[in-house]
């Protein structure tokens, strides 16, 4: 018997938590008993599967640890996937495809995905330098498409502009008055506006207004 296994010391362990022969592990877990004893006497190993089931069983469960002691958690299922729905590579950090190009090569041949990677692993490097390394990637969440995160860049934008006039306002700065405009569209004009043509001109009218 290889006292030196692992596995071996922590199986028996399990079982005596459990209060269990081998046979009746081998019953609770789906494990053949023959397969148990072999790994209790340190002449096979015993796979993660099997052992989560076994610890499940005696009442414990299975972890992994950071050198510090902290438990390491599994990444999600449920992160963000490519567009045919395939996992992106566990290794490659991932960001929005509107963070920059996405893939030179390609630009301007191809959609923009919702979530792309660096393909160069020096430019990822220095990501993480800078900003650490994330422990999972991103998950998608409601107002994540890269349509939306556009619109709220936008909304974003007008409202800096907003606070940056009022800060003005309230510093003394007053805005040049804008000239008085007045309308001089034929009646013509009224009738493709009335028609639903909005800023719609016919060609003889000198004033057009409303456009540009």
């Amino acid at each position: 018997m290889d006292d030196d296994q692992p596995a071996a010391g922590l199986l028996r362990w399990l079982r005596r938590e459990a209060d269990l022969s081998q046979r009746e592990l081998a019953q609770a877990t789906g494990l053949t008993q023959a397969r148990i004893a072999r790994v209790e006497t340190g002449r096979s190993d015993l796979g993660v599967g099997a052992l989560v089931r076994i610890a499940a069983v005696a009442g414990a469960r299975v972890a992994l640890l950071h050198a510090d002691g902290s438990e390491l958690p599994p990444m999600t299922g449920d992160a963000a996937t490519d567009r045919a729905g395939r996992r992106f590579p566990a290794h490659l950090d991932l960001r929005h495809g509107d963070e920059d190009w996405w893939a030179d090569e390609v630009r301007y041949t191809r959609r923009r995905p919702e979530f792309t990677f660096d393909r160069d692993r020096s430019v990822r490097d220095r990501g993480r330098a800078t900003r650490g390394t994330a422990s999972d990637h991103p998950v998608p969440y409601a107002g994540d498409s890269l349509a939306e995160r556009a619109v709220e860049r936008r909304r974003a934008a007008f409202r800096a502009a907003a606070a940056e006039r009022e800060r003005r306002l309230a510093e003394g700065w007053r805005p040049r008055p804008l000239p008085e405009l007045l309308c001089t569209c034929p009646p013509a004009c009224d009738v493709l506006l009335a028609a639903g043509e909005r800023w719609a001109h016919v060609e003889e009218c000198p004033c057009r207004c409303d456009v540009g």
